[in-house]
């Protein structure tokens, strides 16, 4: 099994060649995209277009920007993601229909072993994350590997997501919890 396999099933993973070639690609097309000015609509759109694994027609994603690889990132329609985003998309990533993201938020399917050991030893984990739609994140909100969050939800501003959110929700807080439903 390569080490891209390993990811991707969400197994224990070492960082190899194929994977840094595809992290530095991924890499140069934001660092285009970030400088690219916005009003530069369709070359923005076709930079994007060739980094995401998936894309709907109508979508706007503000610089800056940064994606670790970009094909394991999938955005419906109506998706809007506004300044300085991160998304650790090292494994799938993926946003339904009337996703709006404000600034400073961040979306990682990426992570390392509590044990020091495993950890030193360069290995990390992957777990995709998983977005409905119809879901709007406050500022600077975090979204931890594994979690799935249903349609129709508000996360508010700064709330770290470490486990799923039912759909019809509002979640806040760290860790982000139920406060009300829709």
């Amino acid at each position: 099994m390569t080490e891209k396999e390993k990811l991707l099933a969400g197994e224990l993973y070492k960082v190899d060649e194929e994977l840094l070639g595809e992290l530095a690609r991924a890499k140069r097309v934001c660092e285009e995209y970030n400088r690219t000015p916005r009003d530069d609509r369709e070359k923005r759109q076709a930079l994007m277009r060739s980094l995401l694994g998936k894309c709907g027609e109508n979508f706007n994603i503000e610089s800056n920007v940064w994606f670790d690889y970009g094909y394991n990132t999938e955005v419906g329609e109506n998706f809007y993601a506004n300044h300085d985003c991160v998304f650790l998309d090292t494994n799938k990533l993926i946003f339904g229909d009337n996703v709006f993201i404000a600034p400073q938020c961040g979306f990682y399917t990426a992570g390392h072993p509590l044990d020091r050991k495993t950890r030193s030893a360069q290995l990390e984990f992957a777990r995709p994350i998983r977005v409905g739609s119809d879901v709007w994140f406050g500022g600077g909100v975090k979204v931890l590997p594994g979690v799935t969050i249903g349609d129709n939800v508000v996360v508010g501003a700064g709330s770290v997501v470490v486990h799923d959110i039912p759909s019809g929700s509002v979640a806040v807080g760290n860790p982000a919890r139920v406060i009300r439903r829709l």
